[in-house]
């Protein structure tokens, strides 16, 4: 009698729940996307030129959905990869300086602060006084 094994995977974290068809919610909603926007796009492209044209001209305008379905990198989704790459490359800055905010630095900063502000009232009190004296 042949035993019969059944491989269950180390991490249950990367297990997804399949909805039909053996895919999950999101592959199944981005594959019917895909044909609703490929199918109709091969009928338009084969009354233009002929069939290879058009089948080629259907994969090219699937594809962006299929990978949106199925890369998957680091448990992150295509559209979330893409995200971090834009930002890390075109929105945030090239140079990012180390700073650091401590409460030492903080209490400093508040002493100075504190120092300007004494500063600014004997100033306007002194100049108050020479103006009480001269009238």
């Amino acid at each position: 009698m042949a035993a019969s094994y059944i491989s269950v995977p180390r991490d249950l974290t990367k297990v997804k729940s399949k909805v039909m068809f053996n895919l999950t919610k999101r592959q199944l909603i981005c594959f019917s996307v895909a044909a609703l926007i490929g199918v109709p796009s091969f009928f338009f492209l084969k009354q233009i030129g002929s069939i290879s044209m058009a089948a080629m001209g259907m994969m090219v305008v699937m594809m962006p959905l299929f990978f949106l379905a199925m890369y998957e990198k680091n448990g992150q989704p295509l559209e979330v990869y893409l995200n971090h790459f834009i930002q890390a490359t075109f929105v945030r800055p090239k140079i990012r300086p180390y700073q650091t905010n401590n409460y030492y630095d903080a209490l400093q900063r508040q002493a100075q602060a504190e120092k300007e502000v004494d500063k600014i009232v004997r100033v306007s009190k002194e100049n108050e006084a020479k103006r009480d004296k001269r009238v």
